[in-house]
């Protein structure tokens, strides 16, 4: 055992304290129990397997599903001296054989593994021989089919743990039901278990559901009201478009944000928002993970999610700095119908799934029993169209596959080209004799990247390489690729584009092996969703949080006071309270003294704890008869 987890805490991540149960989790790890840990957004799972993994000797392996979030946590580790690495689909054999080298006999601290890799032998073989000191299931919600995003390669987790039985297992999610972390239990073959549950409650965050039929006109009502940092999920890229364009008309700084904009230029809008240069973010379900910036202050809904999990997810995001947030949910009955008729499409028909397969395999002129080693650019919009299977409905064909095990698909991230070579010295020396046009190359890449190159795969930038040696990119990668053909140089490409990756063998379409019996549990889980997000959004009885907070599994609740029905019933049981008791005084004394806090003008009114005079300012706010300044002050509108 090395050090403790707040020496740790504070000299390696810089924090004076713990948030709520991180330091129960990291202690029930560190006692050798395996344990699952439910925290909602923004709660810090991370820390909870870094800090006991770095206080233990040996390795510590984390899986996840996330290819863009693994790196972020690589690079972030990178960043704080830590070693690190990560082995996903479409890296090169050899990398992926020297990664997993480095984690026997390096000494790294964590390796982050893509759940596909955990069957295969090459990957096994080595997991035997690791010093490992703990498991790490991230998204782990992923293991059970009744959780909202299945994956079956999570269900080889269990089988794993055989190999080193008294290692710890850690299981982190965001949003499970009873069910769902009961079956994460099971499926983990979990002994001696710990659970740790926090509160979905979230006290700043103010949930409420708007019915109505232009989203746009309640959206930019909203802005307008509140001001701050602000998330629009929409479900069609088209849509963010639009919004985000009609957004700056008005004058709102906006931004669009989907998996179909070019790698840069996501980057570029995304760092704009996170440094307030933006204020809108209009975007895809695509933004969101792992993006850190606490003082979002409004999230807006003008599509209806598929499920509660995930609206929870994303609405989550406003509010991390414990600051009074709001997410609003625009919809109307047309959006419910279009909700239902979408959520029968998830699961198409078998021989519709089976006609995508065929028509994956045309596409990349698989035969029968072939298998591809590598990840391949694959847009699959465009492959819809060519197949004529409809965009949306080639989709959910495409994610049966991908639950079924036989592919895997990630968004677009931008990993940068790296090259390694894989001789000694002398051997190149002898290569640079004999090939004139090699020799200026590997030069270039000695004199700018150093001796490194033999050690580990070193991130290079061909455009700047090439201007360097006065030759053309696409002359530089040629002889890259040359280097790589010799087996000299391994240089694995950059990727930008979409991915996907074969994890079997091709099969006989008419003869794919799917398990219906589990497809046909799912579709009829994928409907139940739908209707709770329905009932939700149409529910007029129980406060919001009470509803999210019982459909995951909480006994004890309480209003939260501030979501529209707590409002609406406030207002119900006395009518006039407000005109009565407290806004003549509220708009008298902002008159006096200009623009006050909050608790300013609690205190000069002499209701400093009256959650009354409280709701009342609110609502006031909400109504634009007072407005909500960037600093935290309100003055009266006009």
């Amino acid at each position: 055992m090395g050090a403790s987890p707040r020496h740790i805490l504070k000299q390696v991540f810089g924090f004076d304290g713990f948030r709520p149960l991180q330091e129960e989790i990291i202690a029930s790890v560190l006692s050798g129990n395996d344990t699952l840990a439910l925290l909602p957004t923004g709660a810090g799972k991370s820390l909870c397997y870094q800090i006991p993994g770095l206080a233990m000797e040996g390795i510590c392996l984390v899986v996840s599903p996330l290819i863009a979030l693994m790196k972020d946590q690589v690079d972030g580790l990178h960043a704080k001296g830590i070693k690190a690495h990560a082995v996903y689909s479409g890296m090169h054999k050899r990398e992926v054989d020297r990664t997993l080298d480095n984690s026997i006999y390096g000494d790294y601290k964590f390796l982050f593994v893509s759940p596909e890799r955990l069957k295969s032998e090459l990957f096994i073989e080595r997991f035997k021989q690791m010093n490992v000191a703990m498991i790490v299931v991230d998204e782990a919600h992923c293991i059970s089919q009744w959780g909202y995003d299945f994956r079956p390669q999570y269900l080889e987790i269990a089988s794993i743990r055989e190999f080193h039985p008294k290692v710890p297992v850690l299981a982190l999610t965001a949003t499970a039901t009873p069910k769902v972390a009961e079956d994460i239990q099971v499926k983990l073959e979990m002994k001696n278990q710990a659970v740790f549950t926090s509160t979905f409650a979230r006290a700043n965050l103010s949930f409420s559901v708007r019915l109505v039929e232009n989203m746009l006109e309640k959206g930019v009502e909203v802005l307008s009201r509140i001001p701050g940092s602000a998330i629009w999920y929409v479900r069609s890229r088209q849509m963010t478009h639009q919004i985000s364009k009609s957004l700056a008309q008005l004058g709102f700084t906006a931004g669009a944000y989907h998996a179909g904009i070019p790698v840069k230029e996501r980057d570029l809008v995304q760092k704009k928002w996170m440094d307030g240069l933006v204020r809108v973010m209009v975007c895809t379900n695509a933004f969101g993970m792992g993006i850190d910036k606490s003082d979002v202050r409004i999230v807006l809904h003008s599509d209806l999610p598929e499920n509660l999990e995930s609206y929870y997810q994303e609405a989550g995001r406003a509010g991390r700095d414990g600051k009074k947030s709001f997410a609003v949910l625009m919809s109307n009955e047309q959006d419910f119908e279009k909700l239902m008729n979408r959520a029968a499409l998830v699961y198409p028909p078998i021989d519709f799934v089976k006609r995508v397969y065929q028509c994956l395999a045309n596409h990349f002129q698989l035969a029968v029993g072939s298998k591809v080693n590598e990840s391949l650019d694959f847009d699959w919009g465009n492959f819809a169209r060519i197949y004529n299977l409809g965009v949306l409905e080639a989709f959910y064909g495409l994610k049966v596959l991908e639950e079924e095990g036989f592919i895997a698909m990630s968004e677009s991230y931008y990993s940068p080209s790296r090259v390694h070579f894989l001789v000694e010295s002398h051997a190149l020396y002898q290569i640079q004799i004999a090939y004139v046009k090699l020799d200026p190359v590997i030069k270039i890449l000695l004199r700018t990247y150093g001796g490194n190159l033999f050690a580990e795969y070193i991130k290079i930038n061909e455009a700047a390489l090439a201007k360097a040696l006065s030759i053309s990119e696409e002359e530089l990668i040629r002889r890259l690729n040359q280097l790589d053909e010799m087996d000299l140089l391994d240089y694995d490409k950059r990727k930008d584009k979409p991915q996907i990756f074969f994890l079997t063998p091709r099969y006989d379409a008419g003869r794919l092996p799917l398990n219906i019996s589990r497809i046909n549990e799912r579709r009829a889980q994928t409907l139940e969703n739908a209707q709770v997000i329905l009932k939700y959004a149409h529910q007029q009885e129980l406060c919001r949080m009470e509803f999210v907070q019982q459909y995951f599994g909480e006994k004890e609740t309480q209003p939260c006071g501030f979501c529209d029905i707590c409002l609406k019933r406030k207002k119900n049981e006395n009518p006039i309270r407000s005109e009565n008791k407290f806004k003549s005084r509220i708009l008298k004394t902002l008159e006096e003294s200009g623009e006050l806090t909050k608790e300013e003008l609690l205190a000069k009114i002499n209701s400093p704890n009256s959650t009354e005079a409280f709701d009342i300012i609110r609502e006031m706010i909400d109504l634009a008869e007072l407005i909500e300044l960037p600093g935290g002050k309100i003055k009266i509108n006009g």
